[in-house]
């Protein structure tokens, strides 16, 4: 009888830190601020100074995060923005909402990801922004990319939803653009237990945009300073949950290398290769092979 082994099973996770959660439940229970209170305040905090940067913003979801962060570096509407080919689903909704336009650039045949030369072949002068994604938790070509797009005058996004605590000559995924956006979905690498996101960002001009545009666009309460604003916040339980977890993420990103190296070592190399198997840029949020003939790799695993 063939045992299915699921794709993802968050309930792991959350049951492995019940008792430290349930401190987390009757602590947000017991404060009576359930909106933008101190958890919250504290997990912008620890979570910029992980990632390396001087700020950082919670939001309601990833999808918000890119919205607003696309917004907050100077996109308008009519505006184009590059991003990648393959994993451009969530940018294209995103962008189409604010009335962006969007360009597809290819991948890099070895990463899969977004390289400096696949940009720098789809650039167009109308492009106001380009969406780097670290797909599958490697780091895209992104030193080169950021030196590129100053150089150009572009702004950088990049997309963390998959690649947090990824870590490249000693700066995190997420300290390298104009702008990163993160999501806290519950299969990400980091989770929440339901929606949540966040930007980071070197630029308080950038931080004081998101902040503002998060919350109606107001600068004070009840007072609009920028169009465009909506109601995004990540919620208090989810940022303590969030803060629980934060400490665990190196070990747990290291644990998963280790269960994709595991694969790795059962794959000859004329059936097919792993994208990416270890160093600190890549945080495993998939384990992805590319090969010519799906029967024999499934043979492969099979007889592992």
């Amino acid at each position: 009888m063939t045992t299915r082994v699921p794709v993802s099973d968050p309930s792991r996770a959350a049951l492995a830190l019940r008792e430290e959660l349930a401190d987390v439940f009757e602590r947000f229970l017991a404060s009576g601020r359930y909106i933008l209170g101190s958890e919250h305040a504290a997990f912008e905090t620890e979570f910029a100074a992980f990632v390396g940067v001087g700020h950082c913003i919670g939001v309601a979801s990833g999808t918000d995060a890119l919205e607003l962060a696309l917004s907050a570096v100077g996109c308008r509407r009519g505006d184009a923005i590059l991003t990648a080919s393959n994993c451009g689903a969530y940018t294209t909704g995103t962008a189409r909402r604010r009335g962006f336009r969007v360009r597809f650039a290819d991948v890099d045949p070895e990463t899969l990801g977004l390289s400096r030369p696949t940009i720098e072949e789809a650039l167009s002068p109308d492009i106001r922004a380009v969406v780097v994604t670290h797909l599958y938790g490697l780091l895209a070509d992104i030193e080169r990319i950021a030196a590129l797009c100053r150089d150009r005058g572009i702004a950088l996004v990049e997309d963390c939803a998959q690649a947090a605590g990824a870590r490249r000559n000693g700066r995190r995924a997420g300290s390298f653009g104009d702008a990163a956006t993160f999501s806290f979905y519950p299969t990400k690498n980091l989770a929440a237990l339901g929606d949540g996101g966040a930007v980071t960002t070197d630029r308080p001009d950038v931080a004081e945009r998101v902040r503002s545009l998060r919350q109606y666009g107001w600068d004070r309460k009840y007072r609009v300073s920028l169009r465009g604003g909506q109601n995004s916040r990540l919620d208090e339980l989810q940022a303590a949950v969030l803060r629980t977890r934060l400490g665990r993420l190196d070990e747990w990103n290291e644990r998963r290398r280790s269960i994709v190296d595991r694969y790795a070592k059962a794959l000859a190399p004329d059936v097919g290769r792993f994208v990416a198997l270890e160093g600190e840029d890549y945080v495993a949020h998939l384990a992805v092979v590319v090969s010519e003939d799906r029967e024999a790799l499934r043979s492969a695993f099979d007889s592992a």
